[in-house]
């Protein structure tokens, strides 16, 4: 073989390498994409359950989660569009959409809890105040009324004994 020929064959076979290559990362790259698309969609939809969790608790203490039900409510649409992403291939949207899902909810769980124990701190003492507040009254104004009664009655009687 002439030193032609072996440059043209060499110079082939790196044109196909580099072929072959280019084709080889793409479908790995896009199968790692796939695979990481899927698990931040698994992350984000663990998130979205927790957040939902956390909502329920405090709408059920008495915290007002309006605001919370809010970043809940875009935190489910980013979601969605990265379903709708996922299943139409295009997997770095779909990731893209589930990292934004997920971080609309960085803190939110820490968030519910603290309107939650809010709401169950504002509830005993609204009990305190609204009913174990007036018993206590009640008892108070019972108690003074008979020490009241029992002086007056003794100032009465010494005073009807002394004429």
């Amino acid at each position: 073989m002439s030193s032609v020929s072996v440059r043209k064959f060499s110079f082939a076979l790196m044109m196909l390498l580099v072929f072959v290559s280019q084709f080889y990362v793409s479908v790995t790259s896009a199968q790692v994409s796939q695979n990481e698309a899927s698990s931040a969609l698994t992350s984000a939809e663990e998130s979205v359950v927790s957040a939902y969790q956390a909502v329920s608790k405090a709408e059920e203490s008495g915290a007002n989660v309006s605001s919370l039900l809010v970043r809940l409510n875009e935190a489910g649409w980013f979601l969605a569009l990265a379903h709708m992403a996922y299943k139409s291939g295009d997997f770095d949207s779909a990731l893209k959409f589930a990292r934004q899902s997920q971080e609309e909810l960085n803190g939110f769980v820490d968030d519910a809890d603290a309107l939650r124990k809010t709401a169950s701190q504002e509830y005993y003492w609204g009990f305190m105040v609204n009913v174990v507040g007036p018993i206590i009254g009640a008892i108070g104004i019972i108690c003074c009324s008979f020490i009241v009664w029992f002086l007056l009655k003794r100032k009465y009687e010494k005073a009807g004994s002394m004429v």
